[in-house]
């Protein structure tokens, strides 16, 4: 069923691309790169499962790479992912080396000052996650707020931001992916790690024998979204289009289900 829904959104979405790139200008730099390419070039960290990530075969698997090789798939073009560590792929779109950043990057007023971003697509919320039963049982910030807890969050991610700004008491690491941040839970040189929900179940789904634990329920809950250069209205109006669509028929939910509820592809990571 899923192949029949893309099927009918990919059929009616490359007509909308088709229109969009005979109106290619010099207004248009993103949209017109891509045209004269055709390659469009999406931004990942390939280390935030079940989002994006290389899978033992070396091959990129996830949430967001189903959908950005939809989206590629449905406009016309070859898909070039482009991994770099999270904390520098909002900076490569900045400077356009790369078409956007589909990579769990949450909408915040102070991103949107220089990007736009398509979507919400997921919405997520901080959790934590470590081998204290006590921090687990923690139901607001208040109840982590103190001098004797160290938490190790990625580099310029919104849990870094978060711990900042509702855990000043407290000691932070950032670190340049969630992998150094578990081994820092489990060797008990963190208190726990700051990330988003999908990151501190995983970690505890992948380390079975760890003792590790996360929250029942977020600390905050916040949207995730595509971000695209904000000099380029008409690049994210077509992207904007799209997600509109795959949301319309269904076919989001499937992803969600397929890598939030199905455990199967946790057999082909590393």
């Amino acid at each position: 069923m899923l192949h029949r829904i893309r099927l009918v959104a990919f059929a009616a979405l490359t007509a909308l691309s088709l229109l969009a790139s005979s109106a290619v200008t010099a207004q248009s730099p993103v949209l017109s790169r891509v045209v004269k390419t055709g390659t469009l070039r999406v931004g990942m960290s390939a280390d935030q499962p079940p989002l994006n990530v290389k899978s033992k075969s070396g091959q990129m698997i996830g949430l967001e790479v189903d959908l950005a090789k939809g989206l590629a798939y449905a406009l016309g073009f070859e898909i070039e992912i482009v991994q770099k560590p999270f904390g520098q792929l909002l900076g490569a779109l900045k400077k356009g080396k790369v078409d956007m950043v589909m990579s769990g990057v949450d909408i915040t007023a102070e991103r949107t000052k220089d990007f736009l971003f398509v979507g919400p697509y997921l919405l997520s919320g901080k959790s934590l996650v470590t081998t204290s039963k006590a921090l687990a049982g923690a139901e607001t910030v208040d109840d982590i707020n103190t001098a004797e807890m160290t938490f190790v969050t990625l580099k310029n991610s919104t849990s870094q931001a978060f711990v900042k700004k509702n855990l000043p008491k407290a000691k932070l690491v950032a670190v340049d992916d969630y992998e150094k941040g578990v081994a820092m839970v489990i060797d008990g040189k963190a208190s726990a790690m700051i990330a988003d929900m999908p990151a501190c179940a995983l970690a505890v789904l992948r380390n079975p024998d760890a003792g590790l634990v996360t929250l029942g329920e977020p600390l905050s809950v916040e949207p995730m979204g595509i971000a695209v250069s904000a000099k380029d209205p008409r690049f994210y109006n077509l992207i904007d289009n799209y997600i509109e669509a795959i949301e319309a028929t269904g076919i989001l939910s499937a992803l969600r289900q397929k890598w939030f509820e199905d455990p199967s592809w946790l057999e082909e990571l590393p």
